[in-house]
């Protein structure tokens, strides 16, 4: 079941939403919670012997815990409520500290750093338990939403 709030604010549905939940929102910070199923398909073939979430896939729950900030922080505009979507221009910076395992619980950490019209800042990091996993910052624009045909 899809979390009604992730649901009306970012457009990704399974197989691709790496946010389960939201647990708090700060000032320009936003806390968010996923659980990674030790059962995903992806497990069988990304080191099979030695089954790790792919870094990519940690960046991108961190890149849409930031989508979800910008709709949090700009709802009731009209460019992110109709025609536009907060998609990824830039990852400026990535650090891969440690590897998730299937069946961790990860806690996603984002922070608005600054806007400029369309283009945002964002400075994120993944954690399980204590320990930091990744850390990144991007910039994000916002792009037409494409309509499906």
């Amino acid at each position: 079941m899809i979390d009604s709030r992730i649901a009306a604010l970012i457009p990704h549905r399974p197989p691709f939403l790496w946010v389960d939940r939201i647990i708090d929102i700060t000032g320009d910070t936003l806390t968010c919670e996923k659980d990674i199923d030790a059962n995903l398909d992806l497990f069988s073939g990304h080191y099979p012997d030695f089954p790790i979430m792919p870094g990519v896939l940690v960046c991108e729950a961190i890149f849409q815990a930031g989508a979800l900030l910008y709709g949090i922080l700009h709802q009731g505009r009209q460019e992110v409520d109709g025609d536009k979507v907060p998609v990824l221009a830039k990852i400026n910076h990535a650090k891969f500290k440690r590897p998730v395992m299937p069946g961790a619980n990860l806690f996603i950490s984002v922070s608005l750093v600054e806007t400029y019209g369309h283009v945002s800042h964002f400075k994120g990091s993944a954690h399980v338990g204590d320990e930091l996993c990744v850390k990144t910052d991007f910039t994000t624009a916002l792009a037409p939403r494409l309509q499906s045909s």
